[in-house]
């Protein structure tokens, strides 16, 4: 699958929300996520594919249902929007799949806990990410679209700051 993304940074959380609301978005997700990325010692993954793996323990807050993915994530483009491919599959058991990569070789990192909340407007996913202090301190809005001109009628929907939007992965925020 192939996802075209961009996040915007320095949000009000409640704000944005009273926003999509008030624009007819639906909310579709709201759930807390433990993501368990892996990688070799030398970054092979991130060198040779521009990727990672990642194991993302997911809590749906609306149902109960707890689900695990296993996921291959990377980076194709980065210009206006980040367009990434993410090869993906449902584990029943998280932590020996995370040994099975372990023992392939694959290290893994320091999770990263997040609560998101997902609105569907139209064509357009509104998410609201909010990581554990250690990973990323502020709250940001994740826009997931088919096109610019999409990512260009969000932008305009909610009144949102140019400034702010980037294509940048959390690893990268993170740094800064």
């Amino acid at each position: 699958m192939k996802e075209r993304e961009v996040k915007v940074l320095n949000i009000d959380k409640d704000e944005i929300e009273r926003k999509l609301i008030n624009i007819g978005a639906r909310l579709i997700k709201d759930e807390d996520q433990v993501n368990y990325r892996f990688d070799t010692e030398d970054g092979f993954l991130k060198k040779t594919y521009n990727g990672y793996l990642r194991i993302r323990v997911t809590k749906n807050l609306l149902n109960g249902e707890t689900s695990n993915t296993l996921t291959f994530k990377r980076s194709l483009k980065r210009n206006t929007l980040r367009t990434n491919e993410e090869t993906e599959t449902l584990i029943s058991d998280w932590q020996s799949t995370a040994k099975i990569l372990e023992t392939l070789g694959y290290k893994q990192k320091r999770p990263g806990y997040k609560h998101r909340r997902s609105y569907m407007y139209e064509n357009i996913t509104f998410e609201i990410d909010t990581w554990d202090e250690n990973t990323y301190p502020k709250p940001y809005l994740e826009i997931e679209m088919f096109s610019e001109e999409d990512l260009e009628r969000a932008i305009v929907l909610l009144n949102l700051e140019r400034s702010q939007v980037t294509t940048m992965p959390i690893d990268e925020l993170s740094k800064e």
